[in-house]
């Protein structure tokens, strides 16, 4: 059987300080094309070396009906693959063949216009895709069935909240019969009902004997979901078997706990709207290089540089287990008044003790405005491990279960015999 997606020697380097302007005036245009000569040889020997790869000799193929799940820390190059095979990006080195349409879903709205309304969207969506109008109509009705957006259906996308956005777009991205679907983290936004709808579909679109690639932090998703996994680190594949080999090999790589990380000025992660200075997690009064007890009031700290003036800022934390359980989502908005001025500004949350269980756990950390629309997002933000100090009858063993609660037990006597 031929492959449906062929990848050889991929490759794909970036330049380190490359600044994208999203909008400039002719003016500005011309100035930055004369400026560009000088600053080219003033920069040449400063910069020779500012690049890095992203992706490097990646070979893999993937059979029609396969379901594949792509899995590595933030930053391993994931989503730089995706955008490859979307072709949204081109490969540096390499080659990628593909025999069959894809519909990808990449981030929150990729695809849609703004301002048009989400019944618009859907042709625009289906019309991208190569789909006949007649085609797309016929599918449409599952669609807004699938999304639950039938009374904003008429309403400019741009209204939408984050949850809705993406309910919409996966509902178009799953609906529209492609032969290779490409999900990345769509696991992320929405509720736990709106995500178990999104697996049953994937599930489904597999039985149909579709592709799927599916990249998640969910390592519970990708062992339920994929037959099959590909792990990457610093951009190269470290292995590709059966999806629960995959995970489990990720997951004991002895990834190092850090309970602490700062970045320098100019290092920030971020993007215009927000910039990262440092993120910690720490027993309450007791500084983040001493032991994390189960007992402990758990401490979850994030400065952070806010650009925009008087907004509605919230954030958002997932934590998640060793074995990819979303243990929580907890998050607030950023000011009482909602309306955040720009400054460098220390989110701190209180987690109440005897919950987490001891073992190895992360999180991820998103800022959001007006609660729908998704600013930046980090994953894999820390890595730190809960230490149990409870005495089980000697035994220091770890409990089982997710949580840890510490519960007060109390035996009365009620009478000698049952009446």
């Amino acid at each position: 059987m031929k492959p449906i997606i062929k990848v050889e020697n991929l490759g794909k380097q970036y330049q380190i300080g490359l600044k994208a302007e999203p909008y400039s005036t002719l003016r500005e245009s011309l100035v930055n094309a004369a400026r560009r000569p000088i600053d080219a040889l003033r920069g040449a020997k400063k910069n020779g070396n500012d690049r890095f790869w992203a992706l490097k000799d990646i070979n893999f193929e993937v059979m029609p009906g396969e379901v594949v799940g792509i899995i590595g820390r933030n930053g391993a190059g994931k989503s730089t693959l995706l955008k490859i095979l979307s072709r949204i990006t081109e490969p540096t080195t390499g080659r990628v063949e593909l025999f069959g349409r894809i519909a990808s879903l990449l981030e929150v709205g990729t695809g849609f216009h703004a301002e048009l309304t989400g019944r618009e969207n859907i042709f625009l969506n289906g019309a991208i895709l190569g789909m006949r109008r007649q085609e797309i109509a016929r599918k449409f009705d599952e669609i807004v069935d699938f999304a639950e957006i039938e009374e904003f259906l008429d309403t400019p996308v741009k209204r939408y909240s984050s949850g809705m956005y993406m309910r919409l777009a996966f509902a178009v991205a799953a609906n529209l019969d492609p032969e290779i679907l490409i999900i990345d983290e769509v696991l992320a936004v929405g509720d736990a009902e709106f995500q178990k709808k999104c697996l049953g579909k994937m599930k489904d679109v597999a039985e149909r004997g579709r592709t799927v690639l599916f990249v998640s932090h969910n390592m519970i998703a990708v062992k339920n979901l994929c037959e099959r996994a590909l792990c990457l680190q610093h951009g190269q594949v470290i292995s590709d078997s059966k999806a629960e080999e995959t995970v489990d090999k990720y997951l004991q790589a002895g990834i190092e706990s850090a309970s602490e990380r700062n970045w320098a000025i100019d290092e920030m992660p971020g993007n215009n709207n927000i910039r990262v200075r440092r993120v910690s997690v720490h027993g309450l009064n007791k500084p983040p290089d001493q032991l994390l007890l189960a007992t402990d009031r758990i401490v979850f700290e994030i400065d952070f540089q806010n650009n925009l003036d008087k907004s509605d800022i919230d954030v958002t934390w997932d934590l998640l287990d060793n074995q990819g359980t979303h243990i929580a989502h907890i998050g607030a908005v950023c000011s009482s008044d909602g309306k955040l001025g720009t400054g460098l500004y220390r989110t701190t949350g209180v987690f109440p003790p005897g919950i987490l269980n001891s073992r190895r756990y992360s999180f991820s950390v998103q800022f959001g405005r007006n609660r729908r629309e998704v600013l930046f997002r980090m994953e894999d933000v820390l890595v730190f491990d809960v230490h149990d100090n409870l005495d089980r009858d000697g035994n220091f063993n770890e409990f089982p279960g997710v949580i840890r609660p510490v519960c007060t037990w109390d035996t009365a006597f009620l009478s000698e015999r049952i009446t």
